[in-house]
């Protein structure tokens, strides 16, 4: 497969003064490891497609337990072979020891990949149970960050929770937590999903009153089925509003409509975040490309003809 080589220029930012009579918006996307042939389509086809946005950069998933390791590795390699996208790895404390772990990162540095996600990672026997350290392994996502930056000069982004992390005790608990990710070398931190923006700015003059001052990025899920972004809310703790439910309602078996309404909550999501001055967003794509392409379009970024991708070839 040929993939676009985009390079910074070739996405342009509608100037404030301009059109937008805002700032330029940097964008940045996740996507997760392909499971089939068909999904691994699905996966390049949207990488394809927002390429072309120079995106500040692309995250790629780690599964439970460690699930996806190798398919994890095998997607961040490719990025970084094959395009000129700046791929971050993420990478987890479960089920694996010290030495296992910091031969990962050593591969990546290897691989020229210069940015990690580090997270602590979910139970191995799933989400909501006991979570248990490896023996040998990093404990806690400050751990893991403290020993990524051993080894190498890498861009470390962690995870934070506006409505905290539900084994926390506490939000303030939680941004404790986030602190000691900081002090040990992390330079960025993504946010849980939400869909109430003041549930953010709560989260963030909280984070800043603790003396915290790295980027906090808002992480962005856009609905386009509401039934699955119920389930990850509830996994997550994250709080779907009731205005959101009325939005969906009746819409189970119309698709079409449903699409129209995700498109209308998420453009009104990111233009209030944008007009009360965030300049960073990070999109959970789901590995899905249309509705976040044209989210991007709504704030102005615009590839150059040369940089919009041709057909994809697999």
């Amino acid at each position: 497969m040929t993939m676009p080589s985009p390079a910074t220029p070739d996405a342009v930012p509608l100037r404030a003064s301009r059109e937008t009579g805002r700032a330029p918006v940097s964008v940045s996307f996740e996507f997760f490891p392909p499971k089939t042939p068909e999904m691994e389509k699905t996966l390049w086809a949207s990488i394809a497609r927002l390429a072309p946005l120079s995106p500040a950069f692309v995250s790629v998933t780690y599964g439970a337990g460690g699930s996806t390791r190798e398919r994890t590795h095998a997607t961040v390699e490719r990025i970084a072979r094959e395009t000129d996208l700046h791929p971050a790895a993420h990478l987890t404390c479960v089920a694996a020891s010290r030495d296992e772990i910091d031969d990962v990162v050593r591969a990546y540095k290897a691989a020229g990949v210069k940015h990690i996600v580090a997270l602590r990672g979910d139970p191995v026997s799933g989400v909501g149970t006991h979570y248990e350290p490896h023996p040998q392994g990093y404990a806690y996502a400050s751990d893991l960050v403290a020993g990524i930056k051993r080894i190498g000069d890498f861009e470390v982004s962690v995870s934070a929770y506006p409505e905290k992390h539900p084994e926390s005790a506490s939000l303030d608990a939680d941004i404790d937590y986030l602190k000691a990710k900081v002090d040990a070398g992390a330079t960025r931190a993504i946010t849980q999903f939400f869909f109430e923006n003041d549930v953010y700015f709560r989260y963030l003059d909280k984070v800043r009153a603790k003396g915290i001052d790295i980027p906090i990025l808002p992480g962005l899920l856009p609905v386009t089925n509401f039934k699955q972004a119920s389930n990850f809310a509830t996994r997550t703790g994250a709080s779907v509003p009731a205005w959101l439910l009325k939005r969906f309602e009746g819409l189970d078996d119309d698709p079409e409509t449903r699409k129209l309404i995700a498109a209308a909550v998420a453009a009104e999501q990111v233009t209030d975040l944008v007009d009360r001055g965030v300049t960073d967003i990070h999109f959970y794509t789901l590995n899905r490309a249309d509705l976040v392409y044209a989210i991007c379009h709504l704030l102005g970024l615009r590839p150059k003809p040369e940089a919009v991708p041709q057909a994809v070839a697999v």
